[in-house]
């Protein structure tokens, strides 16, 4: 086992695949589930009762595709196409509701027609004002994240401290660089990211290198779909 030190304070690292116990630690070290949300959402996990693919509604390129939450449950279908169309034009969006009710959930999924468009919502959008609410914008992990399980089973990122259930490694909540010791070996037999000691981000790269993270990840499964221009861009801000 080995510690981050003190040299590690204020600095952090992102989830490249999910699992349950980690997102619900500060640190991604834990080795037990410390609440019954995580514990619903490593049910789910381990017996593979979420199928990502299965959702019919989720239509369209995922690499293409935004995550948009903390929505208003007053915003509507046109009042966030209005919005979210400045930063480019808007393919597909579908704003989720309930099934029986069909009020609005506060979050929606938003399809561009290009990466660049894409991209650029992704790094305006997030954190502005749609019907004086602060929402944040990410990218499609339903569909792109290894091991994804949403909110509403127990997982999901982000979350209010309010709730008592708050979820790391993500935009919002990046994980902390450890201080403590890490469990290598308790990791590994868990299938649990190891963080990637020596190689943590302070909080002012953090932006940037997420960006980079998930651009690279489209190149790598989907050559074609994604510019050179853009991937040498955020090789560029992560390398210098």
């Amino acid at each position: 086992m080995s510690g981050g030190g003190n040299n590690v304070v204020n600095k952090v690292f992102y989830a490249t695949s999910y699992h349950p116990i980690q997102a619900g630690s500060i640190d991604g070290t834990d080795v037990a589930p410390h609440d019954n949300g995580v514990r619903r959402a490593l049910l789910c996990y381990n017996a593979g009762l979420y199928d990502p693919s299965g959702d019919s509604k989720a239509i369209g390129d995922p690499y293409f595709t935004l995550f948009v939450g903390r929505l208003s449950h007053h915003t509507t279908e046109d009042t966030l196409r209005e919005v979210m169309s400045k930063y480019g034009r808007i393919k597909n969006l579908r704003l989720v509701r309930h099934i029986v009710t069909g009020a609005s959930r506060g979050y929606a999924f938003v399809e561009y027609e290009t990466e660049k468009e894409m991209l650029r919502a992704y790094e305006d959008a997030h954190h502005s004002l749609i019907d004086g609410r602060e929402v944040i914008v990410d990218y499609n992990r339903q569909q792109l994240m290894p091991g994804w399980i949403p909110r509403r089973l127990g997982g999901g990122l982000g979350g209010r401290k309010e709730s008592g259930q708050l979820r790391f490694g993500g935009r919002e909540r990046p994980f902390r660089a450890p201080l403590r010791p890490i469990p290598h070996e308790d990791l590994k037999k868990l299938g649990i990211q190891l963080p990637p000691e020596g190689r943590y981000m302070s909080r002012t790269q953090v932006y940037h290198v997420f960006n980079f993270t998930t651009t690279l990840l489209s190149f790598e499964l989907y050559p074609c779909s994604v510019s050179g221009t853009i991937l040498l861009g955020h090789l560029f801000m992560f390398f210098c």
